[in-house]
């Protein structure tokens, strides 16, 4: 959403029918389509269906169908994740999960499987 209300011009708003939106989340894209580096500060999330994760950094946390088992990765050492070190840096694991567990809080996030 930030790249579409970036490339068009407008303005998110601030409430719509009396109501107060929830504010925009993540940052736009333009830069990257014009050739420049993007500025991202704040983890990545996403949760689709129950397949859903985190990425902070090099560290990516991830939890997809059929096991729905968090998984973590580190990207700069190993691009097509093979190698999950979720048992051997429990720690990484835990500071990541308690980074997506307070986002999906906060998102209202459903658990899955939804009954």
């Amino acid at each position: 959403m930030p790249t579409l209300v970036d490339l068009c011009g407008a303005q998110y708003p601030a409430s719509r029918n009396g109501k107060a939106t929830k504010p925009l989340q993540g940052i736009s894209l333009r830069p990257a389509f014009e050739g420049g580096q993007l500025a991202r500060k704040d983890p990545l999330y996403w949760e689709h269906v129950g397949n859903r994760g985190v990425r902070i950094g090099d560290w990516k946390l991830v939890a997809a169908k059929p096991a729905l088992r968090w998984e973590l990765y580190n990207l700069r050492e190993d691009r097509s994740e093979l190698n999950d070190h979720s048992d051997r840096i429990p720690e990484k694991k835990q500071e990541l999960l308690a980074v997506y567990e307070r986002w999906a809080r906060e998102n209202r996030v459903k658990p899955w499987p939804r009954k």
